[in-house]
């Protein structure tokens, strides 16, 4: 490499070619161009008397410049001319790319990809080869793995297809994976850092410690020289943790990993269906990691509330979503009296009733039955002695998150449990009546610790009678409510991660006129909104995926492979490859596990050993001039080609001479492409004629409408890269693919559908599943591709997710045969290419086909089913590069992929047509030639 400040060629040698410029400008001189071609008829001689003819006798100046310099854009980008190429790749082995791939990468994860082609352009001049090591687990649980020796172009490859994992990344196993690895020479490594180095944890399940940041680090500097890359300040992952809930608002912490700097953020509360609810500023103070926002949402908004995320940043650990925990408040209610529902009026339930049903679910049993049910708040009034089995199941039960509210009355006053916040005084105390001389006191204002601080105290409330607690150091600060005197009225006890809080009077009329005030509503609100939501699990449960989040904070359907999680231990699951975040359960009652469940804080990537460099991203970013001076030889050599006909003047069009004419020439191609190219990718036209008429101009490979737009996306590009291919290798030469509506759209010109089913597909109509079953007895020929992997490869037709389940729907209401596996001997495996497998974007799945003997359709199996996901390995986009990587068979699996898909188009097409050639020679006998 040649360099000259910042710029520099990579084939310096290329420019040696420029000292035959002067032969070059010789010999066009002593090369003038052909002579022009004139009609010469015998007339002519005598109107043209005037004027002699004339031949160039050398090359006109301005042409020989234009070709001199066609030639020199073209010795110039053989040179290979850079703009910024960044240092040389050190030492004389590999190229090693360790690239941190969790959640925290997702932020600005088009940098750092940007980051990993320059190093492997730099290796692809130098002609080293590439290995590629990501840091975090695959989705399969797979121990991570190094790459084999890579080409620069299989390198670019397996790039594209990397994308951020929706969870922490494991260097302890990235470590492992280079405890064998040796390498010729010595190599270049490129660590692509998330600039974090531990996510503090109380459930430390893989080992992303600054520990193993520092082991790693060492690990890849035994192996050559080490540049770390690594965000600039400010810029490393921030990670939304679970809210707390205080008076009525939502506290919720964000932590970032780097607290060098004030930084300022927008958090952000959605609903399902994206609508802002509200927003809120959180601003981190220089040296600060944690910082926190208070979101003040009336009841019906935060109901609403779905999912909370740092506005502008794109990962899984910069979003939190909420369950029916965070929403919903179940309340149970249980009594000490015995005859409630014959004097409703005097009854501790009545009012409690009516003052928690406008906000709360409000359920009535016995202590043991409401705690084995889900709910958030349990209150009992007037229940003075607690059995032993009871009160080990509240004290474990609010030690969880539940909150019990206790009611005092004339049981509590004689006999008071140890399920108290403080020590009570016996028998009570009663202000006014005939024998007290004590009139009944008023409340005090909340103080600004209570949570009830801010409501406005009534004049008319009158308390007659209370349970007095006894005086002790903390009293103060368990108070939350008080009377006029000083005397608590409400107390309260932390005790785990619930609370315990008592009510010094009744939850009736009997000891004061509470219960009749709207602030007593105010009251009980603010106390529920102190609860975690349901806080129950039930063992025997099992909650499978529903959505779940990406690496970049986006919810999607689940993808196969993901298992469920048992309902009793959903508070202690984290997320894991096998368990990534999002919503599990079922619609009615999700449960959300977070990224952030059990994360306590991050730290920074921190000092590394000594020698390595550290660099920040984009630092390196060259621009390659190679293609755009081709791009202007390849212009300038037209223009040179319409010239030469100018001036021999061969052109059709009249006038046009020199550069006119080649501007006309290369505007006119460049119109005639666009407009070719519109009608490629211009949808078929509208109407139901219009439609039949477009679809029978050329065979067309089409697929079902599912009305899932993520799914229909992925089935048009999947259709348009086999088209692509059968044009490549066979004599079919498809058009567009086609988009089918079942219900609407006319399907008997089709030979041949692919079906991808979608999990929330519509359940078809009577008409439609009559239109499909002649379409089938008619010879038409459908691919079902349930895209889950791992189901289908058992002869247990049926099994799997929801996908599945909506299939066998589908196939309830047509007329097909019974199906089997497909046999090694089926014409599918050989009808163009020989085939031992089927694989799609997955593998392993088998392919169901029906049972031969059928004599419609050429013996072709009108119905075949498969799970490996066919349309994610064909699909491309629109520059013609694959969007998805197969998995595990990589590239090869994907040429398999490729072939059965010929082989489907070419079965539908043909039929038995190969089965038959098998059986040519016996045919020949039989007709006895």
């Amino acid at each position: 490499m040649l360099e000259f400040g910042s710029f520099a060629f990579a084939a310096p040698w290329m420019l040696l070619a420029a000292a035959a410029l002067p032969l070059l400008w010789w010999l066009l001189r002593v090369t003038p161009p052909a002579p022009r071609l004139m009609e010469f008829p015998a007339i002519r001689l005598l109107l043209a008397l005037k004027p002699q003819e004339e031949t160039p006798a050398r090359t006109p100046l301005w042409l020989i410049l234009l070709r001199m310099f066609l030639v020199l854009l073209v010795i110039l980008a053989l040179s290979h001319p850079l703009w910024r190429p960044g240092a040389m790749l050190h030492g004389s082995g590999p190229l090693i790319i360790a690239v941190d791939d969790g959640w925290a990468s997702a932020i600005d994860w088009p940098v750092r990809r940007a980051a990993m082609e320059s190093l492997v352009d730099r290796a692809e001049r130098d002609q080293r080869p590439i290995r590629i090591l990501a840091t975090a687990r695959h989705a399969s649980d797979e121990p991570i793995a190094i790459s084999r020796l890579l080409r620069a172009a299989d390198a670019r490859a397996l790039i594209r297809n990397l994308s951020p994992r929706p969870w922490p990344v494991d260097r302890h196993g990235a470590l492992r994976a280079l405890e064998n690895l040796s390498v010729e020479g010595s190599a270049h490594i490129a660590w692509i850092s998330n600039g974090m180095g531990e996510e503090l944890s109380d459930h430390r399940a893989g080992g992303s410690g600054r520990n193993d940041a520092d082991a790693l680090a060492s690990r890849l500097q035994s192996l050559g020289s080490v540049q770390v890359f690594t965000p600039p300040s400010g810029a490393a992952g921030k990670m939304v943790l679970p809210p707390e809930t205080e008076s009525g608002a939502l506290i919720v912490p964000v932590l970032r990993a780097d607290a060098r700097g004030e930084n300022r953020i927008w958090l952000r509360a959605t609903a399902d269906g994206g609508q802002l609810v509200t927003r809120e500023e959180i601003r981190f103070k220089d040296g600060a990691t944690r910082a926190k926002a208070r979101l003040v949402l009336p009841g019906e908004q935060r109901n609403m509330v779905t999912r909370i995320e740092i506005e502008g940043e794109t990962s899984a650990g910069a979003t939190f979503l909420l369950d029916e925990r965070w929403r919903r408040r179940p309340v149970g209610l249980a009594s000490g009296e015995a005859s409630e529902t014959e004097q409703p009026l005097l009854s501790s339930l009545y009012y409690l009733e009516r003052a928690l049903k406008p906000f709360s679910e409000v359920r009535r049993a016995t202590i043991t039955e409401l705690l084995k049910r889900e709910i958030a708040v349990l209150v009992l009034a007037d229940i003075g002695k607690l059995s032993g089995h009871q009160t080990g199941l509240l004290s474990q039960w609010i030690g969880k998150g539940g909150v019990v509210v206790r009611f005092a009355g004339p049981k509590l006053a004689r006999t008071a449990s140890g399920m108290i916040p403080v020590r009570l005084r016996n028998g009570g105390r009663a202000l006014g009546g005939a024998m007290s001389w004590a009139k009944p006191a008023q409340l005090a204002s909340f103080s600004e610790s209570s949570p009830f601080f801010g409501l406005a105290v009534a004049d008319d409330v009158r308390v007659r009678r209370q349970v007095l607690a006894e005086p002790s150091i903390d009293l103060n600060n368990k108070t939350w409510a008080r009377l006029s005197d000083g005397t608590p009225l409400v107390t309260a006890e932390k005790r785990g991660q619930g609370w315990l809080i008592l009510f010094h009077t009744t939850a009736n009329t009997e000891w004061s006129n509470l219960p009749l005030s709207g602030l007593f509503l105010d009251m009980l609100r603010r106390i529920v909104d102190l609860s975690q939501g349901v806080v129950a699990d039930d063992a025997e449960t099992v909650l499978p995926p529903i959505e779940l989040l990406d690496g970049f904070g986006r919810l999607g359907p689940a993808p196969p492979g993901v298992s469920p999680i048992p309902g009793g231990g959903f508070s202690d699951a984290r997320a894991r490859p096998r368990n990534p975040p999002g919503f599990y359960g079922h619609d009615a009652a999700r449960r959300a596990l977070n990224l952030s469940a059990g994360i306590t804080g991050l730290t920074p990537l921190g000092e590394l050993p000594s020698g390595i460099e550290v660099l920040p991203y984009g630092s390196d970013a060259a621009i390659d001039f190679k293609p755009w001076l081709l791009l202007a030889a390849l212009v300038l050599l037209i223009a040179d080609m319409v010239l030469g006909y100018a001036l021999r003047g061969l052109l059709p069009l009249p006038g046009l001479r020199g550069g006119a004419a080649a501007v006309v020439l290369v505007c006119a191609l460049v119109l005639v492409s666009e407009h070719g190219f519109a009608q490629t990718v211009n949808p078929p036209p509208a109407g139901p004629d219009a439609k039949v008429i477009y679809a029978t101009q050329k065979t067309r490979l089409a697929y079902v409408r599912t009305g899932d737009e993520r799914i229909d996306s992925v089935s048009r590009a999947g259709m348009v890269g086999l088209s692509q291919i059968l044009h490549k290798r066979t004599s079919v030469e498809p058009g567009a693919p086609l988009a089918i509506d079942i219900e609407a759209d006319e399907m008997a010109f089709l030979p041949l559908l692919y079906w991808a089913v979608s999990p929330d597909q519509k359940a078809l109509s009577d008409t439609a599943t009559e239109k499909l079953n002649q379409y089938l007895k008619k010879g038409g020929t459908i691919l079902f591709d349930t895209r889950e992997r791992g189901n289908f490869a058992t002869n247990s037709f049926g099994q799997g997710g929801r996908a599945s389940q909506r299939l066998r729907m589908l196939l309830s209401g047509l007329d097909i045969p019974s199906l089997i596996p497909a046999p090694r001997d089926h014409v599918i495996a050989k009808a163009f290419y020989l085939l031992s497998s089927f694989p799609g974007r997955w593998a392993g799945g088998a392919l169901w086909v029906e049972r031969r003997g059928g004599n419609h359709n050429d013996g072709v199996s009108s119905v075949m089913i498969g799970a490996n996901d066919w349309a994610g390995a064909w699909a491309v986009d629109e520059v013609g590069a694959t969007m998805f990587a197969v998995v595990p068979g990589g590239e090869l699996q994907r040429e398999t992929a490729y072939r059965f898909g010929i082989n489907w188009v070419m079965y539908a097409l043909t039929g038995n047509y190969e089965t038959d050639q098998v059986h040519v020679p016996a045919i020949i006998e039989r007709l006895g030639q």
